[in-house]
């Protein structure tokens, strides 16, 4: 069991707290693979005004998260400074995400792109109020470098499994093909099923979270009461948001989010048109991403531990995109058979287990390093900010639906792809014009995120002495040194 001073984590913990992340992995997996092809191919909102909706809500919580991360991080109650929040959103987050799989019929594109809006919008906000304290208890539970990683890789192997999961069931079971439908991904009516079976998965996942790790409240750090001004509050977030590695940190995720943000809302376009793969066997991909979900549960404490989670991710994240873009290139310049070849499926299997494992890997480690920011700021700003930081983190991970969604609906715009279109009744200059205008992009947003990954500067040794310091400082205080400022 691991250790944070002389409290140590029991395993029950460590997994209700991975458990916690099922809830994103569900709404993340289903705006990612599902919102954009119900929407658009069924319900015919135009594909840009489907972007437009899910990229405004996201601009909407990028201004709502850090309030939410400040206000926890300066909470006070019975019940410590996140758990108040983790119980009140289980219930309208798990509606919230209900009610958008379940639309109104009949109603005009504008009403519908309204409707679009303004859940996004809740789901988004309800979400967060859930998972930025809950993803900041990880600085809370553990302050050691590499026990960090570790804490952190149940965390995105568990949102991983359970967005899988979800998807899974819903090709598998829910999507199925009938004599109105032949491609089970395009058929209406196993939508609604897909939202009740997500909609529990959210609830349960909160509330596993929240009270699996209910028993840590005493041991979590507290911090003293103040009466701040609004005013205050917001020269504490610039000056906490202005520390030169968070900021790094921060935009390098932005564009690792995006790139998987652009993947997993085109991989079932790419599916279904480009390499036109029924229901069945999507669903089996999905094996392919869960041992890729697995491996990099091993496999990033490892390399945190031989590399330093900067140069691992800096391995991993373009690895990860490089595999990804394998086929599709081939595809491009004839070096792969026509659709319905014995070759394409086990050749999409590999390039997922191998693309999946290196970008969850990359995800948990840069995930670690924002952790780590938060004593590297203590220590300039005598604060814990463990909220306002993983404020940051879930923004980010939010971007992989905003950001992803919006710039496939422009790319899927950008080459004029029909609505309400068939597989293999799409013409052939279009799915390729896709995959030309779509393997540019994935490499240039990758290109930008391991150089922003190069500029952050915290190292297992630099963390160390940052620990060591905070601890010095915080025994002059105690013996009663009040000349101490950060």
């Amino acid at each position: 069991m691991e250790q944070n001073g002389s409290h140590r984590l029991r395993l029950s913990t460590r997994l209700a707290y991975g458990v916690g992340a099922v809830a994103f992995g569900v709404k993340d997996n289903g705006f990612s693979s599902f919102l954009l092809i119900f929407y658009n191919q069924i319900l015919g909102l135009p594909v840009a005004e489907v972007g437009l909706a899910v990229m405004a809500a996201l601009v909407i919580d990028a201004l709502f998260d850090p309030v939410i991360g400040q206000v926890s991080d300066n909470w006070h109650s019975s019940w410590g400074r996140r758990h108040p929040f983790m119980y009140f959103a289980a219930i309208p987050a798990s509606a919230a995400y209900l009610f958008l799989w379940l639309p109104p019929t009949g109603w005009s594109h504008d009403a519908l792109f309204g409707y679009l809006l303004i859940l996004s919008i809740l789901i988004r906000t309800l979400l967060s109020i859930f998972e930025i304290p809950s993803a900041a208890l990880a600085a809370e539970l553990t302050s050691s470098y590499d026990i960090r990683t570790k804490l952190l890789s149940y965390r995105f192997v568990f949102g991983w499994v359970g967005g899988i999961a979800t998807s899974y069931v819903a090709l598998r079971f829910f999507l199925q093909p009938d004599r109105s439908h032949a491609i089970g991904q395009l058929n209406p009516a196993g939508y609604p099923l897909y939202g009740y079976a997500g909609s529990g998965l959210i609830l349960s996942a909160i509330l596993i979270c929240a009270f699996g790790t209910h028993r840590e409240i005493p041991f979590l750090r507290k911090v003293p009461k103040r009466n701040v001004s609004l005013a205050k509050l917001a020269r504490e977030m610039a000056g906490t948001f202005s520390n030169a590695s968070f900021i790094r940190i921060l935009l390098a995720n932005v564009f690792v989010a995006s790139t998987w943000g652009l993947f997993a809302s085109l991989n079932l376009y790419f599916a279904t048109f480009f390499w036109e793969l029924g229901s069945s066997q999507v669903a089996n991909f999905s094996i392919a991403y869960l041992m890729g979900a697995i491996c990099a549960f091993g496999i990033a404490p490892i390399l945190s531990e031989r590399l330093g989670k900067k140069h691992a991710a800096m391995v991993t994240f373009p690895v990860g995109v490089f595999t990804a873009l394998v086929p599709i290139v081939l595809r491009i310049f004839g070096y792969l058979p026509a659709n319905g070849s014995a070759l394409i499926f086990p050749l999409l299997y590999v390039q997922i287990l191998i693309s999946t494992g290196c970008t969850v890997s990359s995800n948990i480690l840069t995930a670690s390093m924002i952790a780590d920011v938060v004593e590297d700021s203590e220590l300039l700003t005598g604060r814990r900010s463990e909220g306002l930081f993983f404020a940051a983190t879930a923004f980010v991970a939010k971007a992989v639906t905003g950001i992803g969604i919006f710039a496939s609906a422009m790319l899927l715009s950008v080459v004029s792809f029909p609505n309400g279109a068939r597989p293999g009744a799409v013409d052939p200059s279009t799915i390729r014009d896709l995959g030309l205008v779509y393997v540019p992009t994935m490499a240039l947003l990758a290109t930008f995120a391991v150089t922003f990954l190069k500029g952050y500067r915290i190292t297992r040794e630099s963390h160390s002495e940052s620990l060591k310091k905070l601890a010095a400082n915080a025994a002059m205080l105690i013996d009663g040194d009040a000349s101490y400022e950060p």
